[in-house]
């Protein structure tokens, strides 16, 4: 980056990966909340992957199963156990775009598994341990919604631990270039 902005984020962000605490990233679309996400996790020292999802990309229906995982048998197509993103970023970073789309009923499990830092996979009896450091992103204001009651206000602080906004792009022109060659 060129941005002096960014370069003092980046710097924070480098401080931020040294912790294990929680990090919500906001901004406008295309600002590079992903890419933010990756660079904390690389910093960060982490022996565990980095696993990246889209939660506003896959159906309510299934992004349980895809976080969580499932045990064979859990519904119809279950053939075979199968790990969720939870369990592949044990002892890592596991990266959750577009939170603010997320059902309510799925937010409560979320905040069970931060909580007390442990889940169980659909269709499973016990419980799995998990080591996961949760990086967040919206480009929403999660206070709004809170405030609109379509988002839960105890997974919103437990999520919103340290927080990094993101410049636009137009406050960075500078920096296109450099992600254009990227």
């Amino acid at each position: 980056t060129v941005n002096p902005q960014m370069k003092k984020l980046l710097g924070y962000a480098e401080e931020v990966a040294k912790s294990d605490l929680n990090v919500l990233l906001t901004g406008e679309t295309g600002t590079g909340k992903d890419l933010l996400a990756h660079y904390i996790h690389c910093m960060s020292g982490l022996e565990g992957g980095y696993v990246a999802i889209n939660v506003a990309a896959i159906p309510n229906e299934m992004i349980e199963a895809e976080l969580f995982g499932y045990k064979k048998g859990a519904f119809t197509d279950a053939s075979k156990d199968k790990p969720g993103r939870f369990a592949l970023a044990d002892g890592g970073t596991l990266f959750l775009d577009e939170i603010g789309d997320i059902s309510t009923a799925l937010q409560v499990k979320l905040l069970r598994v931060l909580q007390e830092k442990e889940y169980e996979p659909l269709g499973g009896t016990t419980t799995v341990k998990t080591n996961v450091r949760v990086i967040t992103a919206t480009n929403k204001p999660l206070s709004d919604l809170v405030a609109r009651g379509t988002f839960r206000e105890d997974l919103y602080y437990r999520l919103n631990v340290l927080k990094i906004t993101l410049p636009p792009l137009a406050h960075r022109r500078e920096d296109v270039p450099l992600l254009v060659d990227h």
